[in-house]
């Protein structure tokens, strides 16, 4: 089967970034000058998928606004003779359709997935989540859409984190089938590093298939009450087979401050318009030593 639909949650509370996500979403945070949701929706765009739903909740209609055309803005803009600001907007509203659903309660990565049944339908999808930037030669989901073909089962995209690490992310347990894919046999969230059964973290790309919704609306919620993908993925081993994909690219977790930085400021060396004058500032600074005691 094609996948032709991608799922992008966004409902977020964007906590980690309070203040600056008190009135506007975490997901339009800019790296250099584009939201950080837009990277992730132009990635889908990039790798064939044109039906894309968005999970969105309160306070996050900015993005809508984002992806749709603003007639007053460019009637300002042409008057002032920019048409090339013109262009660059025009450029975001034309990107693909989108369709919009909310999530009314903050319940977990797998809710807010499943609360996009309906607007999936019957038919294997992707899931992007936008705190992870991936700066690949070869989108990060095209190449999860070919492992796709060749497999037709769910996949996950992996990375080798230190050990340490794993207890920020979902893991896969799995035995390698072919170069940079495994066949998975178990999945664990959050474990201990020393209980870990790899190093292989889950990153926010995915393939699923529709029967993804019915181990979803079958688990438990988890402690914190919320309903985890991870623990829908495990459950569906019974049924379906499940692959790990090591994925070609550099992957930035925007989802925290450090990551976020970092993605800023390798983004902007990438922009012939920013990165001689930018490189030169960057060797020009006078690095002190972190403050001790500072807020993270």
């Amino acid at each position: 089967m094609q996948v032709r639909k991608a799922v992008f949650p966004a409902a977020g509370l964007g906590t980690r970034f309070l203040p600056a996500t008190k009135a506007q979403p975490k997901e339009m945070l800019p790296i250099v000058d584009k939201p950080t949701i837009q990277y992730v929706v132009e990635e889908a765009v990039s790798s064939g998928l044109q039906d894309l739903i968005i999970v969105t909740g309160r306070g996050k209609n900015a993005i809508e606004d984002h992806f749709d055309r603003s007639w007053e803005l460019e009637q300002v803009l042409l008057q002032k003779g920019r048409e090339d600001l013109v262009a660059t907007i025009r450029e975001i509203s034309s990107l693909t359709s989108i369709c919009y659903i909310r999530q009314k309660e903050p319940l977990g990565l797998g809710h807010a997935i499943l609360v996009a049944r309906n607007l999936v339908g019957d038919e294997p999808f992707a899931v992007l989540l936008g705190d992870d930037i991936i700066d690949s030669e070869v989108p990060c989901l095209a190449q999860l859409l070919r492992v796709f073909e060749r497999y037709q089962g769910a996949i996950v995209a992996v990375q080798e984190v230190p050990r340490p690490e794993v207890r920020h992310y979902g893991v896969i347990e799995g035995a390698e089938v072919a170069e940079g894919i495994f066949e998975v046999r178990d999945l664990v969230e959050k474990p201990l590093p020393e209980s870990a059964p790899s190093n292989l973290a889950i990153i926010g790309r995915y393939i699923l298939p529709p029967e993804i919704f019915a181990s979803l609306s079958a688990i438990a919620p988890d402690d914190s009450g919320e309903i985890q993908l991870t623990d829908a993925l495990r459950a569906l081993l019974r049924s379906r087979k499940v692959y790990g994909y090591r994925f070609q690219g550099k992957r930035y977790d925007a989802g925290n401050k450090l990551g976020f930085l970092k993605a800023t400021v390798e983004f902007a060396l990438k922009r012939k318009d920013l990165a001689r004058d930018f490189a030169a500032y960057l060797r020009n600074l006078d690095i002190a030593s972190p403050p001790a005691g500072g807020k993270e």
